[in-house]
């Protein structure tokens, strides 16, 4: 009988010390990381005999010095190809062709207030400016919208900045992210204009947010909640705020390390650990109804009546 071959985690912890060292936004953490993993690996702590497993032990190591959840071990049931970022494209390539392009949902319920599910991720915008587009175009002429972010797992920050720009009357500042590479600053702002109809800056707007809206989602969220924009409903979310670039280590193994962090503009913050906190906390099953019930009554103040009839 044959015992079967244990996976070797040396080449991977070493890889995954040296992108710490030469990517990750907080060269301190990552000096303390490496030497935790070091330790661990001198202790034989990762000696398992299948890379899932390492990838789970790992990660929880990573995280535990700061808690950032995009610094991960990340596994991959099939095989990923060896070019950096190759991994998550793949799957987001999959999930977009799965999910209308990141919009799956376009609904009008009772009252004149519309919904768009943006879901499962705010896909690279290169990908998902026509779909996002003609969504929130055909929501456009709604009294109220509501942004469905409950399932949404994160994506590309130009993309928050596009859908942004429906939302928003004129170009604004939303967002700078600051990079380890080149100690550099990048201001993120909606776009003037828009291809398509915006909803615009003045009707009632609501964000719902669940436990697992993440990373992008969450800055969608939390960026129209500091511009007092909208009223986000549903539960607190993840917490991630830091971009990451991914890197294969092995055939089923992924480092993703952040590469960055985001800077409010008006709160000189961010969600990082926190999440970002609803203006109206409750289950998310029950957010979808929340709102509805919120953006109706609003609808019935006189002042959103004169809006309708041009007062």
């Amino acid at each position: 009988m044959t015992t079967p071959t244990k996976l070797a985690p040396a080449p991977v912890i070493d890889g995954t010390i040296r992108l710490l060292a030469e990517h990750y936004v907080f060269p301190g953490t990552a000096e303390q990381l490496t030497g935790l993993l070091r330790r661990r690996l001198a202790e034989g702590a990762y000696d398992v005999a299948d890379a899932e497993e390492l990838a789970r032990l790992v990660t929880a190591d990573l995280q535990s010095v700061n808690g950032d959840r995009h610094l991960r071990l990340k596994h991959h049931a099939d095989p990923i190809r060896p070019e950096r970022g190759a991994a998550t494209l793949d799957a987001m390539r999959r999930d977009f062709d799965a999910s209308l392009g990141g919009a799956p949902r376009v609904q009008l319920l009772d009252g004149g207030v519309a919904v768009v599910e943006l879901a499962p991720m705010l896909f690279p915008l290169g990908w998902a400016a026509e779909p996002l587009g003609a969504a929130l175009t055909l929501a456009s002429r709604a009294r109220a919208l509501i942004v469905d972010l409950r399932a949404n797992r994160g994506g590309d920050p130009d993309t928050v900045a596009f859908v942004c720009g429906y939302l928003l009357d004129e170009r604004t500042h939303l967002n700078t992210m600051y990079w380890r590479e080149g100690e550099r600053r990048e201001q993120s702002w909606s776009q003037p204009h828009v291809p398509g109809a915006r909803f615009g800056g003045t009707k009632p707007l609501y964000v719902l947010t669940s436990g697992t809206t993440f990373s992008a989602a969450e800055e969608l969220a939390y960026d129209l909640q500091q511009l007092g924009r909208a009223t986000v409903v549903g539960e607190p979310t993840r917490g991630g705020a830091h971009p990451c670039n991914g890197w294969t280590l092995h055939p089923h193994l992924e480092a993703t390390i952040p590469v960055g962090r985001a800077v409010n503009p008006v709160s000189r913050t961010n969600w990082e650990g926190a999440g970002v906190r609803p203006d109206i906390v409750c289950a998310a099953d029950d957010a979808l109804d929340h709102a509805h019930g919120l953006a109706v009554t609003r609808l019935k103040e006189p002042e959103a009546l004169d809006d309708r009839f041009g007062g």
